[in-house]
């Protein structure tokens, strides 16, 4: 589609959403990564829109919290009317009289591109003046069915809120209106300023243009989605848990199909801007948030949580907390590790069994195999550090940067005063405190010398019973 007659697409999402019961506004409640308006905005996006118009309450609540380009603006009730035509008409001046018009909603989250450039296609390749996305429930329930005539144009939508509204036969059909809407720029444009609030609420409503355009005589269609969940809405917590499901089941299913091994997708949480390549493996109970990347050959988990994360290729996170670090490719994480933002493990180094890494960058082969808290450092290759080895980074008042060189072998329970800089290929004695820095290849001892009370147990005791 040329850009001089790119849609413009209209999200509503000035609702106040009370139901759901937060100080939080509803469309941006998280699901799977995104706010629910991001989602609605990607399919924008995708569907090739040539402006994004939110229509915001006047509060603007939505400001700062949408990406670049997407235009804001108020709908103000004693300006515009109430309701859904409202809101709409608060947005009319970005349309475009010779370019198509596309109405979704902030927190109907499961509409894609692909569905809009399908509703678009019908509504172009049918001559329309307003093109309906609809789409078939097996249990229609209370929503408005749309009514075709015998050539497949839509005669009207008949609502069932309220008995009577519709008639038996009506009733029985299972093609409903999904609540987005397809309008030409220009006959939008005529059309809108007509509708009436002459209804029980006193509201305009956006689906009123439609009868008006068929009273002009203007052809008004239906395009039926091919999955019907897009139908869903939030309005409150329990509906958005019904579409996180469903938008996670999608998650799942593209990276399935890609070739990774989600061994449990029901005990599994992606993100959608999570990316992992095919032949990487994420196993049961793993929560994978934000950007999260995972290379080929890559296993993560059991049970490990990788935020904002990058793990390389053939790299293995068991049992771990991954926040804003990096395990490049053969690095091996865990069991119940925790690497905090800044920690780079290089090729192959190790962070073992309960091990805290904090803003530092671990050397290709090195190991932290256990029981160590590692912060603010720079470790060489071809080091290891044994149990215990800690970096007192902190003095109360600020943090202070440990160097350790390449091939250094510290002893269990070391302790190392930053700023300290410990050479090449050193030892240090297990129990050492080491404040002042090592020359490469040297044996550093910091420890007091062990002095023994020959007898001591028999005059401890002697002593206790002089008490008694």
């Amino acid at each position: 589609m040329s850009p001089e007659h790119a849609p413009t697409v209209i999200v509503l999402a000035a609702g106040r959403g009370t139901r759901m019961r937060s100080a939080t506004p509803k469309v941006l409640h998280d699901l799977c990564g995104l706010p629910l308006i991001g989602w609605v905005l990607r399919a924008a996006q995708d569907a090739g829109a040539g402006r994004t118009v939110v229509v915001d309450q006047p509060a603007r609540v939505l400001e700062g919290h949408l990406p670049d380009g997407v235009e804001i603006v108020e709908q103000h009730a004693d300006v515009h009317g109430d309701g859904t035509a409202g809101a709409v008409t608060a947005a009319l001046g970005a349309v475009d009289p010779g370019a198509p018009v596309v109405v979704l909603t902030g927190d109907a989250p499961l509409v894609t591109g692909d569905v809009v450039r399908a509703l678009l296609a019908t509504h172009a390749a049918e001559g329309n003046a307003a093109t309906v996305l609809s789409a078939e429930l097996d249990d229609p329930g209370q929503l408005g069915r749309v009514v075709r005539d015998a050539s497949g144009a839509v005669t009207k939508i008949v609502e069932t809120k309220v008995a009577g509204d519709a008639t038996d036969d009506e009733l029985l059909i299972r093609e409903v209106n999904a609540g987005v809407y397809c309008f030409s720029g220009d006959r939008l444009l005529d059309a809108l300023p007509r509708v009436g609030d002459g209804n029980a609420q006193g509201e305009r409503y956006l689906p009123d243009v439609l009868g008006i355009l068929r009273a002009d005589g203007d052809r008004v269609g239906a395009h039926r989605a091919p999955r019907p969940e897009i139908v869903l809405g939030v309005n409150d917590r329990a509906e958005l848990a019904v579409v996180r499901e469903l938008a996670q089941a999608r998650i799942h299913e593209g990276h399935l199909r890609a070739g990774v091994s989600i061994v449990q997708p029901a005990a599994t949480v992606i993100d959608v801007g999570v990316t992992i390549a095919p032949d990487a493996v994420i196993e049961t109970g793993c929560v994978l948030r934000g950007t999260t990347t995972v290379a080929e050959r890559a296993v993560v988990g059991p049970h490990t949580t990788a935020i904002d994360a990058t793990i390389g290729a053939g790299a293995t996170v068991l049992h771990s907390h991954v926040l804003g670090a990096v395990a490049e490719s053969g690095a091996t994480v865990g069991p119940f590790s925790y690497l905090r933002p800044g920690t780079v493990l290089r090729e192959g180094a190790k962070a073992g069994a309960f091990v805290e890494i904090k803003n530092s960058d671990i050397g290709v082969g090195s190991k932290v195999p256990h029981l160590s808290y590692i912060g603010d450092a720079d470790v060489g290759p071809g080091t290891n550090l044994g149990a215990a080895t800690i970096t007192s980074n902190y003095d109360g008042y600020h943090k202070h940067r440990t160097t350790i060189g390449a091939g250094v072998r510290t002893g269990v329970d070391t302790t190392l005063v930053a700023p300290v800089t410990v050479g090449d290929d050193v030892f240090t004695g297990a129990g050492s405190v080491i404040t002042r820095d090592v020359p490469p290849g040297a044996l550093a001892i910091a420890r007091a010398r062990q002095k023994n009370l020959d007898g001591y147990a028999d005059q401890a005791a002697a002593r206790a019973a002089q008490k008694d």
